[in-house]
């Protein structure tokens, strides 16, 4: 009996995977862009409102003070957007950001530095954001429970280091940097949100923190057990929202040349609201910065067509809860795919009784 040698069949080098096709590439941008566009239209449909509403809506002035009154909102939302991003909330950014004007306008009356008084609030806010994130992860209280406990706190003692009625802000340099200067021929307010919600976009998509906060929102135990540190992403996450709405409150400072415990009451609302309408979950795992900055610029561009048209308060509250209800539902209720599945069982309907 011969041996015959077993011959092996040539080893099959693994082909390199294939390189998606331009044409899908450029599909899915599209696809990608379609799902957010909503939003920009709303935007615009808004602003040709405005435009036929009255005739100041689209003036430079108006327009700039528009855009630099929302930088505000704008920078407040996007710390807002990683808290939501994970699960989270954070209703603590009001009161920080009035925190942040007592304590830069006490400093500067002290004659401090511009830079150190405001390195100064910004640690302080930051502070007050790591509070909130020891509360949460260590103590394992409900983000909705401990910001609201910190809020309050933080609004009290606002007003005990405030001691008096309101903190006038004299210093040149503090008010030229976070209002009256201009860089490029931006407006420094302005420039400062753009940076941010660039920075913030740029963390969001193409770095490890930014993704491990979605996993952490889709699924909170699931990326702990894949090995993610949720808790530690969770204190840096707060501690990101103190610091971006002690920011916040530097530039309402400035605005409004003044330091007070009141400044920033509803402005925690107005940020979450942006952040919804800009199509994030409160549930978490989903949404971007952009979005919720073109959130905060569609709730302004209402609330600023509304003081133009000259609708008193009550009004204006009734009608921005209503665009909220719409935008929310358009966003993140599957609005659009409902209203075009009734559209398509209607004209479905009506076909088949023409026949």
């Amino acid at each position: 009996m011969t041996n015959t040698p077993l011959i092996k069949p040539p080893l099959k080098t693994a082909e390199p995977a294939a390189r998606p096709a331009p044409a899908s590439v450029a599909a899915g941008f599209v696809r990608r862009l379609a799902s957010k566009s909503y939003l920009v239209l709303v935007l615009i449909a808004i602003v040709v409102i405005g435009y036929y509403i009255s005739a100041d809506f689209l003036t430079f002035r108006n327009i700039e003070n528009v855009i630099a009154a929302a930088s505000i909102a704008a920078v407040l939302a996007v710390g807002q957007f990683f808290v939501v991003l994970t699960g989270g909330i954070d209703l603590s950014v009001g009161s920080t950001l009035a925190m942040s004007t007592v304590i830069s306008a006490l400093t500067l009356q002290a004659g401090i530095s511009t830079g150190l008084s405001v390195t100064i609030t910004l640690l302080c806010c930051a502070a007050a954001g790591l509070v909130n994130g020891l509360l949460i992860v260590w103590l394992r209280i409900p983000a909705f429970i401990a910001t609201l406990a910190t809020m309050s706190a933080i609004k009290g003692f606002s007003y005990i280091i405030q001691s008096t009625s309101l903190i006038q802000i004299m210093d040149d340099a503090f008010i030229d940097t976070f209002a009256r200067a201009s860089t490029l021929g931006v407006r420094n307010p302005v420039l400062i949100f753009i940076i941010v919600a660039v920075v913030a976009a740029i963390v969001a998509k193409f770095t490890t923190f930014g993704r491990s906060l979605y996993a952490i929102g889709g699924n909170a135990e699931a990326a702990r057990l894949s090995g993610l540190p949720v808790g530690r992403n969770l204190l840096i996450t707060y501690t990101m929202s103190g610091l971006l709405a002690g920011l916040a409150g530097l530039i309402a400072a400035a605005q409004l040349r003044q330091g007070s415990s009141l400044i920033g009451t509803g402005y925690e609302l107005t940020a979450i609201a942006a952040v919804v309408v800009g199509g994030a979950s409160l549930i978490g795992g989903k949404g971007d910065p952009i979005s919720a900055v073109v959130g905060v610029f569609v709730l302004a561009t209402i609330t600023n067509i509304m003081n133009l048209v000259g609708i008193s308060s009550e009004p204006q509250l009734v009608i921005t809860g209503a665009v909220i209800i719409i935008a929310v539902f358009l966003s993140t209720a599957g609005g659009v795919r409902r209203i075009s599945d009734f559209f398509s069982t209607f004209l479905r309907h009506r076909s088949r009784a023409a026949h």
